[in-house]
Order: C-alpha cells, then structure tokens, then sequence
C-alpha cells in the first residue's frame, strides 16, 4: 500500500468513526433492516428440504444471492468515482457497517437499570442484545449476558469492519457485516437451521478470521500494564477454541481475562438449558464489568486507529530515504 492509499485508509477510518461518535446508528431506514427483510424472505422459499444435502446447498445458494451481488456492484462503481468521492462514500459507507454508538447505548440501556435495581427494565432490554431467555435471569447474569454481547460485537459491529475495511476496501466491509448478519439469523443448530444455516455460520467464521485474531490482540494489549497481556492470548487460544464460535471464543476469552472476570456458563435457548466453556480468568462478574467491557472495546478502536497513524508516519518517514 503506497503513502497515497494508506492515507485515504486512515481517513476513511477516522472519518467513520467521527460519524459514529456524531450521529450513531441511524435510526430510520438502516439498511440491514432492509437486508435481514430479505433474507427472511428467501430462507422461508429456500429451506424447505430436510435432506442434508439439499439443505446445505439451498443455504449457500441463499447465502451467495444474499452477499455477493452488493460487494461487486460496490467495487466496480468505487472504481468509477474520483478520489474524493472514494472517500466519502466509504466513509459513509463504513459508518453504516460500524456501531460503536449503539453498542455502547445498548450496554447502558443494561447497565443504568441494573445499579438502580430495576430489574425488570433490565430484563426488558438484556432481550434486545442475546438470544437466550431473559425472564429469569438475576443481576449477576444479565451483566454476564451483556458483558459477553459487549466483547463479541466489539469484534463483530466494530474492529471487524475496521479491520475488513483496511484489508478490501468498502466491499469487503459490506461482504463481512452481511455475512455476520446472516450468522446471527440463520447460524443456529436447531432443527430449523442447523443444515441451513451451515454455510453462513462457517463463511462468517473465515471472513472474520483475521478479524477475530486482532481484536483479540487489540483487546490483550490493554492488559500490558496489569500483567494480563501473555494471559489473555494464552486464554484466548486454549479457551476460545472450546466455545461453539471460533472468533467470539477467542475475543469473548481475552477480554475476560484482561477485564479480570469470568464469562460463560450455563443459560437457556429456546427452552433449552446450554452450558459453555468458561472464558476468562478471575472475579465473579457484576454489573460494573458491563462499563468496562464497553470502555475495553471504545479503547481497542482507538488503538487500531493509533497503530494505522504509525504506520503512515512510518511509511512517509520511509519514502524519503
């Protein structure tokens, strides 16, 4: 990548955080509404087989109508465009892909009621962020819950899309977040799914893979100065290869540990009790661990952005010599 290009990158980066931090998620017409539409209309056409085969095929089928035509039509109009507009649109663009904002304000829609002891708020609102049944939960698990939700999506809404875009560009952003999206609907191991949804589930595990490992880097860093760094990667290899998602496994686990609490557990899905390995390492979790999980990843953003700022300076104090 030339000074030119990795300039634009850095740009594009700061610029599409700076609109996440001003405007947030949007609140009307957000397009992977639009999207999830979509696609719950062709899995009702598509996975009506109960044939294995049949069923896995139909699901890549309904996997590549659903992600691959928007990448491609992105990169050939990109490369219609000037330079400026490059920027802006993939600043916007990124933006779109990226919610910091909105994870943040889901985790304090969480945090706020829990330390006033408005557990049924909680609850309410624990509902909107994890698949498992809420109406039982107690304090200390519905900041698990959320803690958990806070340190995945910190991966798959934030330094995913960062990382994806510094890679590819704009169409490899759009590629991951539909994927992700198409995981998170259809990436279930119920009798619905569990043939269907095998195809988004593995694609979005490889198009988050290197993803997943600097998130998780991103994440280990912070615990440098509390001795938690070699602990974090440690965990996060020998754990997060255990839990039943690669990527979350591995970013969920480092973390954990550099927050210096346990993840994981027992919780019920759909009526079903499901246990998970355990992530982390230290203190029983509370409802204070939903803060810092927040903070841990508003960090690992900054730090991603920190890192591209070095290696431009790095690279123009190169091109000199």
């Amino acid at each position: 990548m030339d000074v030119i290009a990795h300039y634009q990158t850095f740009l594009v980066v700061v610029l599409a955080l700076l609109l996440d931090k001003i405007f947030a998620e949007p609140k009307r017409f957000h397009p992977l509404v639009g999207f999830g539409n979509l696609a719950i209309y062709i899995e009702k056409r598509l996975n009506r087989f109960t044939y294995i085969f049949a069923s896995r095929f139909c699901g890549v089928i309904a996997w590549l109508i659903l992600v691959l035509p928007l990448p491609v039509l992105c990169m050939w109009g990109m490369a219609q465009l000037p330079l400026y507009g490059q920027i802006i649109i993939s600043a916007v663009g990124l933006y779109a892909a990226i919610g910091l904002a909105s994870l943040k304000q889901h985790g304090l829609q969480v945090y706020q009621p829990l330390t006033e002891q408005d557990l049924t708020t909680a609850r309410h609102f624990t509902g909107y962020l994890v698949s498992r049944e809420t109406a039982e939960l107690t304090p200390d698990e519905m900041a698990r819950a959320t803690t958990e939700s806070m340190l995945e999506n910190g991966h798959d809404a934030v330094i995913a899309s960062l990382v994806c875009f510094v890679i590819g560009g704009l169409p490899l952003v759009i590629a991951h977040r539909l994927a992700n999206t198409l995981d998170a609907m259809w990436g279930y191991k119920n009798q619905r799914f569990i043939h269907f949804g095998w195809a988004a589930a593995r694609l979005d595990d490889l198009l988050g893979f290197v993803s997943g490992k600097v998130c998780t880097l991103l994440y280990a860093i912070q615990g440098l100065f509390k001795g938690r760094f070699l602990s974090a990667l440690s965990n996060a290899m020998t754990q997060g290869n255990q839990y039943k998602s690669h990527n979350g496994g591995w970013v969920m686990a480092a973390g954990a540990t550099v927050l210096n609490i346990k993840l994981g557990g027992s919780a019920i899905y759909h009526g079903q009790i499901k246990h998970s390995v355990e992530l982390g390492q230290g203190e029983a979790i509370d409802a204070t661990s939903i803060k810092t999980s927040i903070e841990l990843v508003e960090r690992a953003a900054f730090c991603l952005c920190g890192f591209l700022w070095l290696a431009l300076v790095t690279q123009f104090s190169f091109s000199f010599f």
